[in-house]
């Protein structure tokens, strides 16, 4: 793997850390998703990080572009079923959760700066949501985005949805938002869902040539063609995504949902010592 140029670590982000850790590399923030342990599974304090980093990131001048990846060998696994658990029973947390969802989903879509995701390793349900939200994206060679909120028993809500059939026509669209299958690097590239496929390793490289290259570009063109572009998601997406989010807290109260939970985490506990 390349050695990287010159990376300080940033200050104005603590209250961010450890979900989140904010660095610079050259002129190109670095926002690394940080529970490598749990393959950056989004548990509460992962979400509330991520959906407020935005409104900071875009609020301060020295940001020219935002690279996000996730450190260990994922990009992010998904929700928490720890937390899921939680949310099945807590229906004043679920409440809150949902409308941060909301707010995350649309502080990503609307954030005003270019946006690079490295995609290096799985990037499932919010991580597949934030990967498409992108304005350019990464991903290894191995990697795959997925949306599984449907074969566990949940509307897919904060995402697939609302911006798939935009990104690859109706039919593909419910393909892999009703399936729940597995978007590999391969077919993403074939679906034009991705800007460039690397080796494993050279994923955050190949994202920070990109990112330095937006960085330099003078930033009225870069972040007002943006928004334009962005129009054309924002506005069929968000009745969608209203919709959807509904739907998906209903779905916190279904058995089917609660049913998953409870098996994965049961294959997930070590096995009781004799």
């Amino acid at each position: 793997m390349t050695a990287h140029p010159e990376v300080s670590t940033l200050t104005g982000y603590e209250q961010f850390a450890p979900w989140l850790i904010v660095d610079k590399v050259d002129n190109v923030h670095v926002v690394r998703i940080n529970r490598p342990e749990q393959f950056n599974a989004v548990n509460e304090e992962l979400h509330h990080a991520f959906a407020h980093v935005w409104s900071v990131l875009a609020a301060d001048q020295d940001v020219l572009c935002v690279v996000v990846t996730g450190n260990g060998s994922a990009f992010s696994a998904g929700g928490d079923m720890q937390m899921f658990s939680r949310m099945i029973d807590d229906t004043a947390m679920r409440r809150a959760l949902f409308a941060e969802a909301r707010s995350l989903f649309l502080a990503v879509m609307n954030f005003p700066k270019p946006l690079v995701s490295a995609v290096n390793g799985p990037a499932v349900g919010l991580g597949c949501s934030l990967a498409l939200l992108s304005d350019l994206l990464v991903m290894g060679e191995s990697s795959y985005l997925a949306d599984p909120h449907v074969p566990v028993g949940l509307t897919a809500g904060d995402g697939g949805a609302a911006m798939l059939p935009l990104l690859v026509g109706m039919m593909k669209a419910k393909e892999y938002v009703l399936l729940g299958d597995r978007i590999t690097a391969v077919t993403a590239d074939k679906l034009n869902l991705v800007s460039r496929v690397v080796a494993d390793g050279q994923v955050l490289d190949e994202a920070l040539l990109l990112g330095e290259r937006l960085a330099r570009m003078p930033a009225q063109a870069v972040q007002t063609s943006k928004v334009a572009m962005n129009l054309h998601l924002s506005r069929a997406a968000l009745g969608v995504l209203e919709y959807a989010l509904a739907e998906e807290y209903t779905s916190f109260g279904t058995s089917a949902f609660s049913d998953n939970v409870v098996a994965f985490r049961s294959r997930q506990r070590p096995p009781k010592q004799q």
